[in-house]
């Protein structure tokens, strides 16, 4: 394990265990985040994908939407994926933001429906080619302030950093590539 770094992934609906494997494979030790209480004990969040408004309500419910926005004002590293970068979004394109950490504007559900899904080559600033997996992905329609592309696939935003914080379109953690992962850790 990489010495001293521990990584939370919000583990409440979702592809957290995925995340976790990626992680591991990283040498990294993970954590399930499932009370606001367990956001102390670590150095880093990832909000993984899947069911953006379920996740949001049981962030909300658990209080542990006001312990995200706490530590990110803090500088901790999070990183939204898929759903992740739905709930960090300040705009959406129908519906509430959850976080409205990332000064950014997303429209759900962009490339169509589950049977719409695809995988491509992508390529990242700084970071060069990877493989995306885009399921019932969105993408972000705008940026402003402090918010830096680092990707587009078909002339759409699909991965975002603001300071301490990183967005991605796309589900990293279900490929066998983890550049995204150790750049996660990284900023940790």
């Amino acid at each position: 394990m990489v010495a001293g770094k521990k990584i939370g992934v919000l583990a409440l609906q979702g592809a957290f265990i995925e995340h976790q494997d990626s992680l591991k494979k990283c040498g990294v030790e993970s954590f399930q985040i499932r009370t606001k209480d367990d956001l102390d004990k670590i150095d880093g969040l990832i909000i993984p994908g899947g069911e953006s408004t379920t996740i949001g309500r049981l962030m909300v419910k658990y209080g542990i939407d006001r312990k995200i926005i706490e530590k990110a004002e803090e500088g901790m590293p999070i990183w939204g994926t898929c759903a992740g970068m739905i709930l960090l979004a300040k705009e959406l394109d129908k519906d509430e933001p959850w976080l409205r950490l990332m000064d950014i504007k997303v429209k759900r559900n962009a490339y169509g429906r589950q049977v719409d899904s695809f995988e491509t080559e992508l390529d990242i600033k700084g970071l060069g080619k990877t493989r995306g997996v885009f399921i019932r992905a969105p993408y972000v329609e705008k940026v402003w302030g402090e918010a830096e592309v680092l990707c587009e696939h078909d002339d759409k935003i699909v991965m975002v950093k603001e300071r301490n914080i990183l967005a991605t379109s796309f589900h990293p953690e279900l490929t066998d590539d983890l550049a995204l992962h150790k750049f996660f850790v990284e900023l940790c």
